[in-house]
Formats: C-alpha cells, sequence, structure tokens
C-alpha cells in the first residue's frame, strides 16, 4: 500500500513515517520545512527515511495546489495529513496564515484525493478545540464550539470540512484528536523540550500561570501506533466511514508536577519564575480514550517517567 504523508519531516510525521517503512509500506512524504523552527532539523528528521528505497520525499506546499497536483500519478492509496501551521500563541498574532495553511491547505488535500480517485483519510486534529471544557475527561461527543485560540478554530472547521467531503464523496476519514505530543524530536518551541533547554544551561524557566494547569502528554510511539492503528481500522471498514477520535494518554499532569519529574530524570537543579497565564491558552488537557479503545484497540503504555528518560537520553546525543 502506497501511503502520502504531509508533514513527514515534522516531529510526528518523521516518526510515524520510519514506522510505516518498517512494516513494508511504501511512502511518498511532502514538506515545504516550514521557517516555524530550523529547516536543517526538518532535514535531519528525516535521515533514516531517505535510506529506505519504498520512501519518496517531494518537497510541497499544501497551500499550493499546483504544488500538490504532481502527486497524481503516485497511485495514492491512502493519505496521512499532519502538515499543518502549528503552535496556539503565533496563532493569535497571525491568524491569516494558520487559514491558509491548515484550512486552505486541508481543502486542497481534499481536493487532490478527488483527483486521483483516493479516498481514505486521517487527520491530526488537536486537543485544542476542545477550549476550556469544563466535562472531564474530554470525550468526542463533547461540544467543541467555544475555541480558544485561531489554531483551534481552524483545526475545528477541517473536522468539519472533512466531513462535508465524507458526505459528498463517500470518503472515509478519520480525524485524530492529539493530546500534547511529546519525546525524541519534539519542536524545541514546546514545553518539555524548552524546559530540557533551559535546565541545561543553567537558565530561568519562565511558567505561565501559578503551575497548576494540567496536560494529557502522551508520548509518541503511543501517537505512531494509534495512527497506524487508525490506518489498519480504515482498512478494513467495507463501507465509508467518518470518525473523530482522541489520542492520548488519559492522565493529566500538572505543570508544576512536569517539571518536578523533568528535576528528577535530569538531575540538576531548576530555577523559576511565574508569570500570567497567555491569550489562548487552556486551563487542562484530558482525553477520554474509550473510543480509541474501542474501534482501534489503542493503548498507550509509556509513562511519563519513562518518556522523559527516552527524551534525556535522545537531548543528550543529539
Amino acid at each position: 500500500m502506497k501511503i502520502l504523508i504531509t508533514g513527514v519531516a515534522g516531529f510526528i510525521g518523521s516518526h510515524l513515517c520510519e514506522k510505516l517503512l518498517s512494516k513494508g509500506y511504501s511512502i511518498i512524504g511532502t514538506d515545504n520545512f516550514d521557517d516555524f523552527y530550523s529547516k536543517e532539523i526538518k532535514k535531519a528528521n528525516l535521515q533514516f527515511s531517505r535510506l529506505h528505497s519504498d520512501f519518496h520525499f517531494i518537497e510541497t506546499d499544501i497551500r499550493n495546489f499546483r504544488d500538490l497536483i504532481k502527486l497524481r500519478n503516485e497511485k495514492i492509496e491512502i493519505v496521512i495529513h499532519l502538515a499543518a501551521k502549528v503552535g496556539v500563541r503565533p496563532s493569535i498574532e497571525n491568524p491569516q496564515d494558520y487559514i491558509n495553511c491548515n484550512i486552505t491547505g486541508t481543502h486542497n488535500i481534499l481536493e487532490l484525493m478527488k483527483a486521483i480517485n483516493c479516498s481514505k483519510l486521517i487527520f491530526a486534529s488537536s486537543s485544542s478545540v476542545y477550549g476550556n471544557n469544563k466535562k472531564i475527561p474530554f470525550s468526542e461527543t463533547d461540544s467543541v464550539d467555544a475555541p480558544v485560540s485561531p489554531y483551534a478554530f481552524t483545526k475545528k472547521s477541517c473536522e468539519l470540512m472533512n466531513f462535508n467531503y465524507h458526505h459528498l464523496y463517500n470518503s472515509s476519514i478519520v480525524n485524530l484528536r492529539f493530546f500534547t505530543v511529546y519525546g525524541p524530536r519534539q519542536r524545541p518551541d514546546l514545553a518539555i523540550h524548552k524546559f530540557f533547554d533551559k535546565i541545561y544551561k543553567n537558565e530561568l524557566i519562565e511558567l505561565y500561570g501559578d503551575g497548576k494547569t494540567g496536560r494529557d502528554y502522551t508520548y509518541i510511539e503511543d501517537i505512531v501506533n494509534g495512527i497506524i492503528l487508525s490506518v489498519e481500522f480504515i482498512n478494513s471498514q467495507t463501507h465509508p466511514v467518518y470518525e473523530i477520535i482522541n489520542l492520548g494518554n488519559n492522565h493529566p499532569v500538572q505543570l508544576s508536577d512536569l517539571i518536578h519529574a523533568i528535576k528528577i530524570v535530569i538531575g540538576k537543579p531548576v530555577k523559576t519564575t511565574n508569570l500570567p497565564m497567555q491569550q489562548g491558552d487552556v486551563d487542562l488537557t484530558f482525553a477520554d480514550i474509550s473510543k480509541a479503545k474501542r474501534l482501534l484497540n489503542y493503548l498507550p503504555v509509556t509513562t511519563l517517567s519513562d518518556g522523559l528518560h527516552k527524551f534525556k537520553t535522545w537531548y543528550e546525543n543529539k
């Protein structure tokens, strides 16, 4: 089976690509090397995949349909759409960029699928669509009509657009809502990577809020496993399906507890200061993963301590 992975040079995309190649899939990978963070980091993410004969990389921007249509002869059977403009706070500063990339880009992917008669899509959504949901844990049946950042509303918009294409064109689509993914190759702007940087450099860590905000930290291997289970699920269906599925760890960790856990793993002193909460940030993310267990047999296995130790090993050798 030939799979298209958009955003293949990113944190999740590069791990997913390697795992799928090891399972015998043929991968077409695209990325535009967005300058949100270093292009060299993204190129390094692909070093192992590029050694594989079943991997073919094409530098492509999903915002440009003329770029994407170059893939029309690749006989793609399923699309895993990870490419997106990322970051909650930057989306407040420049929402138009997020609309152009996340909404228009996803529309272009859906149109490409029509053009090449590909009817299966795995879409990377986000826990951010839940906003400051008061009911916990967050379930796929909860209302997500109160996004608190432009990034969140673009992801919700894409879920709605995906349903429309499922309805009109009988596409099978699984929207995966990822919950705070971490691990080796994590983006340098994200909390765990940033905290490691600060501690190793003996710099002050700025914490937003009182330390009681919580995140459902989910290790990269568990997320990749959930995506692959989604591929197997969508391939096993005899009729078009549309699903929204949480992929999380079902175990939120408070910010203050995360700092303490990292301190134990690294074994170095930690200096922190507290700042006001930032616009767009939510108080808590907490995934109800019962649907993922039922439909995909998804079960995260990596504890925070184990994940942080694995991250430490990677960090010290990168």
